[in-house]
């Protein structure tokens, strides 16, 4: 092969690469707003309606929607606006290495005991809270117009902020890595109209960020103590402490660990067949 023909390769392997990024961004933003799926299903129902006006020469529909066709793209870009600029701003906010991803095993699990231990005074105190754990996407946007604090997590400061008397403590604390970073921080709240009328702000709130970004969301109930978890747009609900623990260990590991260690069980299963 010549170098020309190299060169000619990899620009389409670029080319095909590139075209799937866009592809699976915009089906992964697609599945957690409502809009946009409404939007997708409309989409599918004007292309099976101009094959069938195509296949049975239906001239007055299909002119219609070749006038559809030619226009909707600009329509689309004046009315999904908001959802667009969303997608525009996850794209910017992603970050190569979270700062979870550079914690020690014993740093993390010491990262998830003060947070649980923090909840489970929370939740016996009915004292409401968010907390909202950093990961890929940055954050910054969000505690740039917070109260800066960049402490050492623990329990007692956790408690100690959203304690009913200090003024932070209507909004969200900020975690990145084993920091505390920021409290008093205001969150978008969530337009999905599944959810349950009975959830408050702090829930909505949660919700809101975690469809936003890839963040780790915790709630305390104030009314009702319940500890409930939001990420990638999905509330849990109604956890138990031991439920906490379990899914903040799993989300904070990082995925190139988990690979590791799936490798390293597949190597003693082998070693353990060869041996036997």
């Amino acid at each position: 092969m010549t170098f020309d023909s190299i060169a000619n390769l990899l620009t389409k392997l670029i080319d095909v690469l590139l075209v799937w990024l866009v592809l699976y961004y915009i089906l992964k933003n697609l599945r957690k707003n409502v809009k946009m799926v409404l939007l997708f299903k409309g989409l599918l129902i004007i292309i099976a309606l101009k094959l069938i006006s195509d296949i049975l020469d239906l001239v007055t529909i299909g002119y219609l929607l070749d006038y559809v066709i030619t226009w909707g793209p600009l329509a689309l870009i004046v009315i999904f606006q908001p959802e667009i600029r969303n997608i525009l701003e996850y794209l910017g906010r992603s970050q190569l290495l979270g700062r979870h991803k550079i914690l020690t095993v014993d740093e993390r699990e010491r990262v998830v005991y003060e947070i649980v231990n923090a909840m489970e005074i929370l939740k016996k105190d009915r004292i409401g809270a968010l907390i909202v754990i950093e990961r890929d996407n940055s954050l910054t946007e969000y505690i740039q117009k917070s109260k800066k604090i960049y402490a050492d997590i623990s329990s007692d400061l956790l408690v100690s902020i959203f304690f009913p008397n200090n003024p932070l403590h209507d909004g969200g604390v900020i975690i990145q890595g084993d920091k505390i970073t920021s409290a008093g921080a205001v969150f978008p709240t969530s337009d999905n109209l599944k959810i349950s009328k009975r959830l408050g702000t702090r829930h909505r709130a949660a919700l809101g960020i975690s469809e936003t970004g890839d963040s780790i969301s915790l709630i305390v109930s104030e009314e009702t103590g319940r500890l409930s978890i939001a990420t990638n747009g999905e509330l849990n609900y109604n956890l138990t402490l031991d439920e906490v623990k379990m899914i903040l260990l799993d989300e904070l590991r990082p995925k190139q660990y988990i690979l590791l260690e799936d490798e390293e069980v597949e190597e003693e299963g082998n070693t353990n067949e060869n041996v036997q």
